[in-house]
């Protein structure tokens, strides 16, 4: 028994370790969407602009765990029983995955209200094909290229170079562009969930 339990917390730190730092990045997106979004805001101030940055910036780490079913395919290729495997990897990864995509979701959802709410909703569709697009090259940037959403601020010169480097190149460009219609088509269906699933709670209130 404790073989086996020593296996299996063996076995998470290897494929799973990420989960919690990755959760932890793709959290601060939702909050700063419920900070810059849903408060009553008078003018928006220094502080504001800076939150939206940082939003901006670290957003696509929610929608980077999307990518990381590379992760449970690589600890079901490892060979380890199919107990680990049904109990332990397959589980966490889909939380993981499910979770930090709803964060996206979310997110963007506080974003429409925002605007709904400034009277700009014509600008919802807009915005959230940008923020895709945005995305799309920060999830390579962050697969791909190894960078993090802090490299921005500690090295904007190196990503600024290798993203315009990766727009004119054919493949680089093709994997953003399947990774922007992936975000796309994923995101509409999981609104269409998530709101369907808040007018539930709400009317039954």
């Amino acid at each position: 028994m404790e073989s086996i339990l020593t296996n299996a917390f063996g076995a998470f730190n290897k494929y799973s370790g990420w989960i919690v730092w990755n959760l932890f990045l793709a959290f601060i997106p939702l909050a700063l969407s419920f900070w810059l979004f849903r408060r009553t805001i008078r003018r928006r101030s220094a502080l504001w602009w800076l939150g939206l940055i940082v939003f901006i910036a670290f957003l696509p780490n929610a929608a980077y765990l999307l990518t990381d079913i590379i992760h449970l395919i690589q600890a079901i290729r490892a060979g380890y029983s199919i107990w680990i495997i049904t109990l332990i990897f397959i589980p966490l990864h889909l939380f993981a995955i499910l979770v930090g995509w709803e964060a996206y979701v979310i997110s963007l959802i506080n974003q429409s209200y925002y605007l709904e709410q400034q009277g700009a909703k014509k600008f919802v569709f807009a915005s959230e094909i940008m923020v895709h697009a945005l995305s799309a090259i920060g999830v390579y940037l962050g697969r791909f290229l190894r960078f993090n959403s802090w490299d921005f601020v500690t090295q904007p010169d190196v990503i600024l170079t290798s993203t315009v480097n990766d727009l004119t190149s054919k493949k680089p460009l093709l994997v953003i562009v399947i990774t922007f219609i992936i975000l796309t088509i994923f995101y509409w269906l999981m609104k269409q969930v998530t709101l369907g699933v808040l007018w539930r709670i709400r009317s039954a209130k």
